[in-house]
């Protein structure tokens, strides 16, 4: 009897550790983040957070709602909140009436229109490269940081999936660049995907000749593929941190005469599927270059672009 029960504890702390293993780094780090802010909010109540119950879920979302949280935000902490249930090996029905009604009920009576932070579309792209371009410092340095941006917008990569790939993921063919991603915040299964580039015509925006040139000036032949340099600027062994690429992002924006507190990280990704939406790109495209499993965000990527392409004052005339 006491080897069953030794099994099963030994079963339940394997399940937790698949479970765990399940999300991206990144991604349970972000739920833990969330978890936090409601334990901090169970805490100063008198509740208890773990486990929870669905009418404490709740009262901690109408809490964010009279601190202007964003909708958006509102659905992400309750997923975490489910989430992290879920890895310690509790049950939480996010689903419960009185959690899903009051969600409802929210929407309707502040509305659920966001202003998000904007993408990078093409005119700020070129002036982001414009100004690296025109930089007095190391030749090694501005063409690490036009490659991150140019691949970056090209490929809807996610600045943890750009900062994640090595030498190994890439694979040079005639029509231009096919990358692999071992793992993404949507692949949840493991089981990889590859993006393709092509070659551009206009060679200065191209993203794989710039890499192929990153690849030829830093003599990297395996390990990160972006990387840090030291304070001597020698480019070291170490990869890259993804909020060193948000930080990049604004510092250009801002260089350029762009307001960087409008954009973010992200920027980068929301401006090719924008870009894509404009260019009339079909939906399942976009999806597939981008990683996105839901077409809500893609939609909303293509009802932006439209605003003033399908606009109805297009097509009056005043003379």
């Amino acid at each position: 009897m006491n080897n069953i029960v030794t099994d099963i504890k030994a079963l339940q702390e394997e399940t937790l550790l698949n479970l765990q293993s399940s999300k991206a780094n990144n991604t349970v780090r972000a739920y833990k983040s969330d978890f936090n802010d409601f334990s901090l909010f169970c805490a100063q109540n008198g509740f208890k957070s773990l486990p929870s119950e669905p009418k404490v879920v709740s009262l901690y979302l109408t809490h964010l709602s009279i601190k202007e949280v964003k909708i958006s935000t509102l659905k992400r902490r309750l997923v975490s909140i489910g989430v992290i249930h879920k890895l310690k090996g509790h049950y939480l029905d996010t689903k419960h009436p009185s959690i899903i009604e009051n969600i409802m009920g929210i929407k309707r009576r502040k509305g659920s229109i966001q202003k998000g932070k904007k993408p990078i579309l093409i005119n700020s792209l070129k002036s982001i490269i414009q100004v690296i371009d025109e930089q007095k410092r190391e030749q090694i340095k501005k063409l690490r940081d036009r490659t991150i941006i140019l691949i970056g917008f090209s490929g809807g990569f996610r600045r943890n999936e750009l900062v994640s790939l090595d030498f190994d993921d890439l694979d040079f063919v005639a029509e231009g660049l096919k990358i692999s991603l071992k793992r993404s915040k949507t692949d949840q299964f493991g089981e990889g995907t590859v993006k393709a580039l092509p070659y551009f015509n206009n060679i200065k925006y191209c993203p794989v000749l710039s890499l192929k040139k990153w690849i030829e000036i830093s003599k990297i032949n395996t390990g990160p593929l972006f990387r840090r340099f030291t304070k001597g600027s020698n480019l070291s062994e170490n990869r890259l941190s993804d909020q060193t690429v948000a930080l990049l992002i604004k510092e250009y924006l801002k260089q350029a005469g762009i307001d960087s507190k409008n954009y973010s990280g992200h920027s980068l990704r929301s401006g090719f599927a924008t870009t894509a939406a404009e260019s009339g790109v079909e939906e399942r495209s976009i999806m597939a270059m981008t990683g996105h499993k839901s077409t809500e965000m893609v939609r909303r990527y293509i009802k932006e672009a439209n605003l003033f392409k399908n606009n109805a004052l297009n097509k009056i005339k005043i003379e």
